[in-house]
């Protein structure tokens, strides 16, 4: 089904009437707005607005919330599946959402399981949510899979957005100081120089001169050189990070960095025990878990040794010793399993453990955020001082000439 922008005239009023409407194309949406009485005047697909589809509205991560949450209370109410499908979409508002609930609702009515209609947009429902609501169709408890779903999303939304929240401060402090020490130099510097021009016997001062070579290398051909190296670098770093190496390389980057390591490392071991958690609690078998984690936990190196550690538990160990000693793991992890093993509640000591390590992010970045603030204070004035100083000193030095003659 496709979003279709139609202008129509009521038949009934001789009104015009400017709206959307779903349909698989023009002409079927057009039979569909005669059948409502309209007269088709001018029927478009909606496309993406904004410059390269900026602005364009996409199915969020607040969106499938939004669904799983709104449909397992209909379920749980004692709707029928289809039912519940077409009043959710009636409460929904997010143009692209609607389409695809629409077609969810199609392959629903043709014959195909729910979980399968989710699978076949592995765009927007990830293998988490279609395992979730598998196992929820398997056990007949397909509303509690869906509200465990919605809280599971809702727990990884609020820590990634926290995550978010602790570099975007040194970013915006970085830009900024980078976007004034190039005007002062490319714009304010050369001001300066005129001072000095006619004047016989004037040296400027190193860091003035040094600054102000830089000055003119930037507003020479060497600036242009300059930014398209630069812009060149930010491609192919960005284009060598989607190469399976280059990932690999940086995530284990982001987990040894310091003061980044640990915050990330923490972030890992939280999201590998709650969603490990939903999926036990919802009957998911230990392995398949354990595959689904692996894809889902958003760091090769980690998903790397998850999966080292599905051979071993397939070999005959436990979990809890199959990942015991891995350095992707931090130590708690393979205890509290192990517990949970032993006592026969793994979800809970799951539960726990991800509780536990949440409330650890939040600490870690309050550590980061302690450590980085003073950092960029100190650069921040020793690249202020030495502009400043650039700029004063051969005024300074201009104007005790001057007093001696």
């Amino acid at each position: 089904m496709q979003t279709f922008n139609y202008t129509a005239r009521d038949t009934n009023t001789g009104s015009k009437v400017k709206n959307q409407v779903q349909a698989v194309s023009e002409r079927a949406a057009a039979q569909l707005l005669i059948e409502k009485g309209l007269s088709p005047i001018e029927i478009k697909p909606e496309r993406e607005s904004g410059l390269f589809g900026l602005g364009s509205k996409k199915i969020k991560t607040k969106d499938r919330i939004i669904f799983a949450r709104q449909l397992s209370t209909l379920i749980n109410a004692g709707l029928p599946l289809v039912q519940s499908l077409r009043s959710t979409l009636d409460q929904t508002t997010n143009a692209p959402m609607r389409v695809l609930i629409s077609e969810i609702i199609a392959d629903i009515e043709s014959g195909i399981p729910f979980s399968d209609a989710l699978a076949k947009h592995p765009k927007v429902f990830s293998t988490i949510f279609v395992s979730l609501v598998a196992a929820g169709e398997a056990s007949g408890t397909l509303d509690t899979s869906l509200e465990r779903l919605a809280l599971q999303q809702e727990k990884d939304a609020e820590i990634l957005s926290k995550v978010r929240g602790a570099m975007v401060y040194p970013m915006i402090v970085v830009l900024v100081m980078f976007g004034v020490v190039s005007f002062m130099i490319v714009a304010v510097l050369p001001q300066v120089a005129q001072l000095y021009e006619g004047q016989d016997g004037v040296n400027l001062p190193f860091i003035t001169q040094a600054l102000l070579n830089l000055s003119n290398f930037a507003r020479g051909p060497g600036g242009i050189v300059l930014v398209a190296g630069f812009i060149a670098a930010v491609v192919f770093l960005r284009q060598y990070i989607r190469t399976t190496r280059g990932k690999t390389q940086f995530d284990k980057a982001k987990m040894r960095v310091p003061p980044f390591g640990q915050l990330f490392m923490k972030l890992y071991m939280a999201r590998f025990a709650r969603t490990a958690s939903t999926l036990v609690a919802s009957g998911v078998p230990l392995l398949q878990v354990l595959e689904i984690v692996s894809e889902s936990i958003g760091n090769t190196i980690v998903g790397g040794s998850i999966k080292q550690a599905i051979a071993k538990v397939k070999g005959g160990k436990s979990l809890a010793d199959a990942i015991e000693g891995d350095p992707s793991f931090l130590s708690l992890v393979p205890n509290m399993l192990r517990v949970g093993e032993q006592s026969g509640s793994i979800e809970q000591m799951l539960g726990r453990t991800a509780d536990y390590y949440e409330k650890e992010v939040d600490n870690q970045i309050k550590t980061v955020s302690t450590i980085i603030e003073p950092v960029l204070m100190v650069i921040l004035g020793i690249v202020s001082i030495t502009i400043v100083g650039a700029i004063l000193l051969p005024i300074y030095s201009l104007v005790g000439q001057n007093v001696l003659r």
